[in-house]
């Protein structure tokens, strides 16, 4: 594994050879963590993924993206927390996807008003997802992987719920946490 947050590849290639074989770029680092290029650039300068440098671009290893990816798929309990409350939605939206689908676009024409940045992004990655097929959608609304994370937070699924549904999701939760269930 490189230790150095970056390196000339010309040092790689006599010290070991080996070491360039299985590199990816950026972009394909992207597709299997399943973000965006810049995030793995941003990772990349960071510290958080070694890399090195072959001319002006950045090379990461395969193993260093898997490792990374593995551990990125582990929850956070307010991760855990917000996938329940997406399955609570997922039950909605296969009862009513076409009311349960107005709900969010109402929402998410709301969102747009003060969205910046990134959040942007996840607004039209929302608006694609509320077009495509209930299984996509579904998938999107209850994925553990990071992107179904960023998605739910900024998701266009407020008041899908009811207030007793929403407590019913989250004491059903609470009860699995604590080993019940």
């Amino acid at each position: 594994m490189l230790n150095m947050r970056s390196v000339k590849a010309d040092t790689i290639i006599e010290n070991d050879k080996a070491a360039l074989v299985d590199m990816l770029t950026t972009g394909e680092a992207a597709r299997l963590l399943n973000s965006s290029r810049q995030h793995v650039v941003d990772l990349c300068d960071r510290g958080d993924l070694p890399f090195v440098t072959v001319g002006t671009h950045r090379r990461v290893r395969r193993a260093d993206v898997e490792s990374l990816r593995d551990r990125t798929l582990r929850l956070t309990r307010d991760q855990r927390r917000s996938l329940w409350l997406a399955f609570g939605v997922a039950g909605r939206v296969v009862m009513d996807p076409r009311g349960t689908r107005s709900i969010a676009l109402r929402n998410l024409e709301a969102m747009r008003k003060s969205a910046r940045g990134q959040a942007r992004s996840w607004l039209d990655e929302w608006e694609r997802l509320l077009d495509a097929s209930t299984e996509d959608l579904l998938e999107a609304l209850t994925s553990r992987s990071p992107r179904g994370r960023d998605l739910r937070q900024n998701s266009p699924f407020a008041g899908v719920l009811s207030e007793v549904e929403r407590d019913q999701v989250l004491a059903s939760w609470i009860e699995h946490e604590s080993g019940g269930s």
